[in-house]
């Protein structure tokens, strides 16, 4: 696990968030949420030199704060409109408040370690003990003061935090014949049309997003493990149609919702049964993998299962019953009922070959 940490230099207001690694979207993520932690954004960061935001060969180095910043930092950096500077190599005392911070904070808030179920439950508790530091330690250089009263006059000095960072890093990934793309050691799939082609991988902390000519075609949460593969049936429904005998043994149909699965089960011991499932399957295709669901449901609960009944229910869901009609309250009601008079039509038409 990996640990972001931001200090404001002058009223040493701490931020401090966790990520499984330290990639640079991570890296990117982090900074909004210590912008918007602060409430603000400012106008001048001073960073080390992580691969993450620094393109350097060290070999290279001269002395000095001249850096080549990779672009997409640089681009975080223009969207907020930061003034970023590189500290000098093996400098510490450049970034003091940072370093002399590590060592606090480890005996802080991971002394003993900490214990949570996941990532978001240790953060938001990270945060509390953040805001509990600066509401009861003393400001170093301003000792009848706390680090919290100091924040207070700051931050309205910080530009406003508005419009969010896409925080991305785009990669190319070629479509296996499995209608699959590797991404950060595991695969996700891809609708099957792609197969063969390259396409453009955006990596967040939180999704993977596939993209063909700048639009989505795939979104999958996305997964910290390794050598792991993750399917959504839909994008393999072309196949299906194409070869039903890939129901049997094809790993995407092997984890299907639940409801779904009881109704391949309901199915599976009749004659023709995989072409019935087949059918129900591909209306995933128009009405989306969760109507489905719920379509397989109600035709478990009413009890006679086949492809027909399950397209029924699919359409009774997608096109309700209309609203009965509203009652008139009498105050509403019309003295004099306009009345029907074709005649007019026809003496309006003969008016137009009046000369």
């Amino acid at each position: 696990m990996k640990v972001a940490h931001f200090r404001l230099t002058h009223s040493r207001m701490s931020f401090v968030r966790a990520y499984p690694r330290e990639t640079q979207e991570m890296v990117f993520a982090a900074h909004q949420e210590a912008f918007a932690a602060f409430g603000g954004v400012p106008e001048r960061g001073i960073y080390d030199n992580p691969k993450t935001i620094v393109d350097v060969v060290y070999s290279k180095l001269v002395e000095g704060q001249d850096r080549e910043f990779n672009p997409r930092f640089l681009s975080l950096m223009n969207h907020y409109l930061i003034d970023p500077t590189a500290c000098t190599v093996a400098a510490g005392w450049e970034k003091g408040q940072v370093e002399n911070q590590v060592d606090t904070l480890r005996s802080w808030f991971f002394t003993p370690t900490p214990r949570f179920d996941d990532l978001d439950q240790l953060n938001a508790w990270l945060w509390q003990q953040c805001l509990e530091r600066a509401q009861t330690a003393a400001h170093p250089e301003l000792q009848e003061r706390s680090i919290w009263e100091v924040f207070q006059e700051e931050q309205p000095s910080l530009r406003p935090f508005r419009a969010t960072f896409d925080g991305y890093v785009e990669v190319r990934a070629r479509v296996s014949k499995t209608c699959l793309v590797t991404v950060d050691r595991n695969q996700y799939s891809v609708p099957a049309q792609y197969v063969g082609q390259y396409l453009q991988v955006r990596r967040y902390v939180d999704r993977i997003l596939v993209l063909h000519e700048g639009q989505g075609v795939a979104s999958h949460r996305r997964h910290m493990g390794r050598n792991q593969v993750f399917t959504d049936v839909t994008h393999y429904l072309d196949v299906l149609e194409r070869k039903p005998g890939a129901l049997r043994n094809g790993r995407p149909f092997q984890e299907l919702p639940r409801a779904i699965a009881a109704v391949r089960q309901r199915l599976h011991g009749k004659p023709l049964g995989d072409h019935e499932f087949v059918t129900v399957l591909l209306m995933a295709r128009e009405y989306g993998i969760d109507n489905l669901e719920t379509a397989c449901a109600m035709t478990l609960e009413q009890g006679a299962v086949n492809a027909a009944v399950v397209l029924n229910v699919m359409h009774r869901l997608a096109n309700p019953l209309p609203p009965a009609p509203l009652c008139t309250p009498e105050a509403l009601r019309l003295q004099e009922e306009p009345q029907a008079d074709c005649a007019r039509y026809d003496r309006l038409r003969g008016s137009a070959y009046v000369h």
